[in-house]
């Protein structure tokens, strides 16, 4: 870990992500994701949620010094067994440094103090409590973190830049992946056999966790499948 990296004020790193958005847009993921690596070293990590590990397999690819890039997931308790499945495939196959994340109450205990099925009743405090928290926790020693976001998922997404500020934690937030299309992201997985998660073959465009996501309808875009009926689009990582 360098000193420059260790001496960059929030001010600073706020200039430097919205000064590569600029200059990165029309790089390659790969680029983006090396621009990263050599600019942040030990304290960039890559986030997934399983769906697919093409963000994880492209950082494989940019390591620099021998070291291996962080790889973060969310265990919320309420994966499918799919998910778990892909994350420990990754974990095992990879050459990157794959570390779980879990709320503070387990299921169980959540249950016992705010009542079952707390995802009917308030999804978002749900996902603040499974989701958000743990993550600004699991991220604080990180200055920069990467996402698999795209721009053609939704309207909500789609003006995601490849490398932008996230005010809300202070930190580079990187999206290497964001100018991609849905067949860019097939194109590559068939090209280096990247593991996908078996719910995209099963009628599942977007997998979250299980008592909050249905397959897609025919004509509905990619995350209709979450949170199906409310009016609810995002879980508040993004």
């Amino acid at each position: 870990m360098t000193t420059t990296q260790e001496s960059r004020t929030t001010a600073e790193l706020k200039e430097l992500a919205e000064r590569a958005g600029r200059e990165l847009e029309d790089a390659t993921a790969l680029e983006i994701l090396q621009w990263a690596v050599d600019t942040f070293g030990p304290r960039f990590c890559v986030t997934s949620s399983m769906e697919d590990a093409v963000v994880a397999h492209l950082a494989s690819r940019v390591q620099k010094g021998g070291a291996t890039v962080d790889v973060i997931f969310l265990d919320t308790g309420y994966h499918f067994p799919e998910t778990i499945g892909t994350r420990d495939a990754v974990e095992a196959v990879m050459d990157v440094n794959v570390i779980t994340l879990t709320p503070r109450r387990t299921v169980a205990e959540q249950d016992a103090e705010f009542g079952p099925k707390l995802h009917d009743r308030d999804p978002d405090l749900c996902c603040k409590m499974r989701k958000v928290q743990p993550l600004e926790e699991g991220l604080t020693n990180y200055q920069a973190w990467a996402t698999g976001l795209r721009r053609d998922e939704s309207p909500t997404r789609a003006n995601t830049p490849v490398v932008g500020w996230d005010e809300k934690r202070q930190k580079v937030k990187i999206s290497p992946i964001a100018r991609w299309t849905q067949d860019d992201v097939d194109a590559y997985v068939a090209e280096h056999g990247v593991l996908t998660n078996p719910l995209l073959m099963d009628g599942y465009t977007s997998v979250g966790c299980a008592p909050c996501t249905r397959r897609v309808l025919e004509g509905e875009d990619a995350r209709a499948g979450r949170w199906a009926g409310r009016n609810k689009t995002e879980c508040g990582l993004h």
